[in-house]
């Protein structure tokens, strides 16, 4: 029948090689810092604030306390925002998002819209020139650093020219106030302190925000990836059980099938094949289907060196040698399966790896109340300012930022947080003289290691976790 497949095509599929199946990877959203733009609505409202706050103070000056100052210019520059504004509306949504050039553009030109206020009204003498301050700020907490400094620069020359030439403080009567050059001096100086320590310190809180944000998003991101695949054996059980019926339909037309067809032949051979595939399927879904008792087999529980050999194996290709050393009482430790756990303990081991000269030690060790792991390369060992924040997000130096690639420096936040949801207490230090290289340490109330198991029920034992186990 034309656009079907003949049965010895089936065949020929079924005596194939297996093809293993693999499953979608989760998507990864590009997170950082580059992806966070202004919007253009938050500047759009910040400077309708503006322009409603220096109309009423050109308005009160005028006209409620009787100034002269040249009204008539003044509302001309905050005309020519609020015509900005309305550009802005008309031609982009309020959605839109802000490249950095963009944004930057804005900010310098509300610098400069508030200088030409500042020079109709006085220069530095008016108390409001501190508002120079407010599009710095902003860009500190938005826009790369070196915008940020543009701006600032920017910020600091206008002030300086507006506090050499500009008109006369709003005044009224002939007896304007002087103020003497010094006092204009202290001033500027300090608006331009006043510049580099909020924009300083605005930035600073904003980064650590935005290195905070994005390292919890890429733990959830691990960890949803990792519950992804911890799902699969609800799935395949699920599907183990729904195909059972339609396989046992199978079986029996193909037992129907034996009986009535000749006993040799060629379509004997094709009944003897679909029979032995039909078996073949079963067993592969009652092993799917044991994925979710609690008796799982060998597979669902780790002996301690079996943890490490997980956890080890995928850097062996590297040219690393390994040296485990096991110390402890009998019986060894034995663990369920924790992805969480074997991702954190692998990232400890990589990092090892790519700072190690010859080889990287992992020392087990632990007794009837804890269990220990050791992780030591001879390396060169932590700088003293990045063994301070060993864990913290975006931490990274030297030799790690010049791999190939580089990084986020989030691999050692991510591995510390799996850890320690699992139970572990993680310390980071140096090789004592005259070793060198690094060290990290994970310790686990051993009731806490072997959590989940059929047998888990020891004593309770001291939360303080104790040096020297099994040494």
């Amino acid at each position: 029948m034309k656009g079907c497949l003949s049965a010895s095509h089936y065949i020929d599929l079924a005596r194939a090689r297996p093809r293993r199946m693999s499953f979608p990877e989760l998507s990864v959203p590009m997170f950082g810092r580059a992806n966070r733009h202004l919007r253009l609505d938050t500047l759009v409202r910040l400077r309708w604030l503006a322009v409603a706050g220096q109309s009423l103070a050109v308005a009160g000056v005028h006209f409620g306390l009787g100034f002269t100052l040249p009204f008539g210019w003044c509302f001309t520059a905050i005309a020519v925002s609020s015509w900005l504004n309305i550009a802005l509306r008309i031609r982009f949504p309020l959605s839109h998002r802000l490249q950095p050039g963009a944004a930057t553009a804005l900010l310098a030109f509300d610098i400069v819209q508030l200088s030409v206020l500042l020079y109709l009204t006085g220069g530095l003498q008016n108390p409001f020139s501190i508002l120079l301050l407010a599009p710095v700020m902003i860009s500190a907490t938005a826009l790369p650093p070196q915008r940020t400094l543009l701006l600032g620069l920017l910020a600091i020359a206008v002030a300086t020219l507006v506090g050499l030439v500009h008109l006369p403080l709003p005044w009224a009567g002939d007896d304007r106030p002087v103020l003497p050059p010094a006092y204009q001096l202290g001033s500027w100086a300090a608006l331009v302190l006043g510049l580099g320590f909020t924009g300083i310190y605005a930035w600073r809180v904003a980064k650590e925000a935005r290195d905070l944000s994005d390292a919890l998003a890429a733990t959830e991101l691990v960890l949803a990836r990792e519950q992804h695949l911890s799902q699969l054996d609800g799935l395949a059980a699920a599907a183990a059980h729904e195909l059972g019926t339609p396989l046992a339909t199978i079986a029996l037309v193909a037992r129907e099938l034996s009986r009535l067809a000749p006993a040799e032949g060629e379509m004997a051979e094709d009944i003897t094949l679909l029979r032995e595939q039909v078996e073949r399927c079963r067993g592969i879904l009652g092993k799917l289907a044991s994925l979710q008792d609690d008796d799982a087999g060998p597979l669902d529980q780790l002996t301690l060196r079996l943890l490490i050999e997980e956890a080890a194996g995928p850097q062996r290709p590297f040219g690393v040698p390994f040296e485990i050393v096991m110390r402890g009482d009998k019986p060894e430790p034995v663990c369920r399966r924790n992805p969480g756990m074997i991702y954190g303990l692998g990232n400890i081991v990589d990092n090892a790896v790519d700072f190690a000269r010859s080889t990287v030690t992992i020392t087990a060790e632990w007794n009837e109340s804890y269990v220990t792991l050791t992780i030591a390369d001879d390396g060169p060992g932590f700088p003293p300012d990045v063994l301070l924040r060993a864990g913290d997000p975006y931490l990274t130096h030297g030799a790690n930022e010049s791999r190939a690639g580089g990084g986020l420096g989030l691999g050692l936040f991510i591995a510390k947080t799996l850890l320690e949801r699992g139970g572990a207490v993680m310390e980071f230090s140096n090789l004592p003289n005259p070793a060198s290289g690094a060290c990290v340490r994970m310790t686990w109330l051993r009731v806490a290691f072997e959590a989940d198991l059929p047998h888990a029920g020891s004593p309770q034992v001291e939360p303080a976790v104790q040096d020297g186990v099994g040494s």
